[in-house]
């Protein structure tokens, strides 16, 4: 017990010591109202057993040091949680109906999660109920599974629990060789007793997805598969693949994607010269756009950016009005709420998320194009102008990398603008940076590899395929691959270590995608939207717990039956 919760004690008991409370042959003394106002299981042990001349009352199922620990929180309502000792003291405040110090302890444990005691905090949330930390813990696993098949409590799973976490499309991992390592991992720590149940789990990894070459090389030739049932499920599979590369637009089961990480948003824009409200993800795992919702008001030329589980859009117009509101989705709850306004309109406007901020630059107010800038602070709702960029830029774009914001680009009223500038929240001042090798508005700018993106836009004569790359470190621009499509106004995000550019106007507004692969320095077409437009803006959602809702439905891939013994009892269990 704390000297401060020593003190307390003692400074009651001085008044009257009037219990004591045994545990395992160690004493404490204590005062029965305030355990009684606190506790209904103390309540009913002193009204139940309490005799005129005993004080000693025994409390089995707790330790002497979690005791002290509960007597601690309960005299002071304070208490410092440690891992090694929060879970032994949860189990003692759920015995003791201590609700509140229940709550402190799952917080905690919710706080400190990690691969190394997920799968612990996971299976205790069943013993001591608590579906919230239960399902929090449930997808750390399957978020952070590579990371949590390399600890020690990995090996804690039995076959039943490793099962349903490696059938669940929620898992992720780089590709489905990482599963087959991981069962064949979990075998191997006890081959005799775990070999039974490699047929049951090898026939959950997706095999179309892995390539012929591992197949071969990797799994046929592992020691584990040396048997009837798993060679069995192995020619199954081969079957099936031979028949997924006659036909290859068909998915079977063994080749259901599983659900990505993470999503890339379309939202908003010019669509048939209108404003739109409708929003598309795309999921990248299937080379789908899906239509999720709508935005509450149609807005175009705006800017969005995804923080803390929402999505926030504000600025833009609607061919009528030029917007200083903004509205937040809560992407858990699919719910929009109305932001504070921005000191300035802003259409043409520029947004970047940097250290929990939202910053809104430049743009076009109606009559004037700006060169003011403003920080929102989702904690205290307010937004407020930090110090003006030194040039005048409407239709630029910008991006945060390294602790700083880069602008580039834009119109300035009269010039179509070839300079770049960056912001620095620490010293509040805007700095020019090289100029661009050339001049851009309506373009897009995002942050990857250290290295800043300016994409395509319009140079006052023609609208542009060129892209240029800006490194801080030796402050210059130098160009790479070309877009297969000129194209301005379009939205940009980088999404699976690739730079998409969506829609825009190319001469005509456009509906198609493309993807920049670095590592290649090329450009692929990639599927396309399903609503041509300009003027969106696109950001990229992650870590959701609903990340179901932004995806193409698993349920709704066109499937190839594939007859094998047993096949459909197993496909209807697994979809």
């Amino acid at each position: 017990m704390s000297e401060q919760s020593e003190s307390s004690v003692q400074s009651v008991q001085s008044v009257q010591r009037d219990a004591v409370l045994l545990v395992q042959h160690q004493r404490f003394l204590v005062h029965k109202p305030i355990l009684i106002d606190s506790s209904q299981v103390f309540r009913a042990m002193f009204e139940r057993w309490d005799h005129h001349d005993d004080k000693v009352f025994t409390v089995g199922g707790i330790s002497p040091e979690t005791m002290s620990l509960v007597l601690e929180w309960i005299y002071t309502k304070s208490i410092v949680l440690r891992a090694e000792t929060v879970q032994d003291l949860l189990l003692a405040a759920d015995m003791l109906l201590l609700d509140q110090l229940v709550l402190l302890c799952f917080q905690f444990m919710e706080e400190n999660m990690s691969p190394e005691n997920c799968i612990g905090i996971w299976k205790f949330s069943d013993v001591v109920l608590s579906s919230k930390t239960r399902d929090l813990a449930r997808r750390f696993i399957l978020r952070n599974f590579e990371e949590v098949m390399d600890c020690e409590e990995y090996q804690d799973l039995t076959g039943e629990e490793l099962s349903g976490f490696i059938e669940s499309d929620q898992l992720h991992a780089k590709d489905e060789t990482v599963v087959f390592k991981a069962i064949v991992h979990w075998t191997n720590h006890n081959v005799q007793e775990r070999r039974e149940h490699f047929p049951q789990l090898l026939s959950k990894v997706r095999f179309a997805e892995i390539s012929c070459n591992f197949i071969h090389d990797n799994i046929l030739n592992n020691p584990l598969v040396n048997n009837i049932s798993c060679l069995s499920i192995m020619t199954n599979a081969l079957d099936t693949i031979s028949e997924l590369l006659i036909n290859p637009g068909a998915l079977h089961r063994l080749h259901r994607p599983r659900l990505p990480e993470a999503v890339l948003l379309a939202v908003g824009g010019l669509s048939s010269w209108k404003a739109t409200n409708q929003i598309e993800a795309y999921d990248y795992k299937v080379d789908r756009w899906v239509h999720i919702m709508n935005s509450e008001r149609p807005r175009a030329y705006h800017g969005c950016v995804f923080l803390d589980g929402s999505l926030y859009c504000v600025g833009g117009f609607d061919r009528r009005e030029y917007f200083n509101s903004g509205r937040r989705l809560d992407l858990a709850t699919n719910t929009w709420h109305e932001m504070p306004p921005m000191n300035h309109r802003r259409c043409y406007v520029s947004v970047a998320v940097l250290n929990g901020l939202i910053y809104a630059m430049g743009g076009f107010d109606g009559n004037t194009k700006l060169n003011t800038a403003e920080v929102f602070d989702p904690q205290t709702r307010c937004w407020s102008l930090i110090t003006p960029m030194n040039e005048q830029r409407s239709s630029a774009k910008c991006a945060a990398l390294n602790g700083k914001i880069y602008i580039c680009g834009g119109f300035d009223g009269s010039r179509c603008l070839q300079t770049a500038e960056c912001y620095s929240p620490e010293t509040n001042q805007w700095s020019f940076i090289a100029p661009m090798t050339t001049r851009r508005i309506g373009l897009s700018v995002t942050a990857y590899d250290n290295s800043i993106y300016a994409v395509g836009g319009f140079d006052g004569t023609k609208r542009l395929r060129s892209v240029e790359v800006y490194s801080p470190r030796s402050d210059s621009w130098k160009e790479v691959a070309p877009m297969n499509t000129a194209r301005s106004y379009f939205g940009i995000a980088v999404l699976n270590n690739r730079i998409f550019a969506v829609g825009g106007y190319d001469g005509f507004t456009t509906f198609c995608v493309e993807a920049y692969d670095p590592l290649v320095d090329s450009w692929s077409e990639v599927c396309d939207m399903d609503i041509a437009r300009s003027g969106l803006n696109c950001c990229v959602i992650s870590d959701l717990p609903n990340m179901s809702d932004y995806t193409f439905s698993r349920h709704a891939l066109p499937l190839l039956y594939v007859e094998t013994d047993d096949d459909d009892e197993e496909f209807e269990d697994a979809t």
